[in-house]
């Protein structure tokens, strides 16, 4: 009974490490809250440029003038039509 009772305190799932556990689980938490928000903006972005429903001409251009290199990173691309 002695050895039981020592595993379930100082063993690897005992007492002892559930702070532990608990500071993983809360680390965890807050790195699913952010890929929670980075997919989110991806699936705007998906939802922007879908055929389907008609590209976001402004969403098409900034995408086109990143990927060609044309672009600087602080400018801001304004539509004259």
């Amino acid at each position: 009974m002695g050895f039981f009772g020592y595993y379930a305190v100082m063993g690897p799932n005992g007492l002892l490490r559930y702070r532990e556990y608990s500071r993983a689980y809360a680390k965890r938490e807050a790195e699913f809250a952010q890929l929670d928000k980075r997919r989110a903006a991806l699936r705007n972005q998906v939802a922007l440029l879908d055929p389907k429903r008609g590209a976001n001409p402004d969403m098409v251009d900034e995408l086109v003038r990143k990927e060609l290199n044309v672009a600087h990173p602080d400018e801001i691309i304004v539509p004259l039509n």
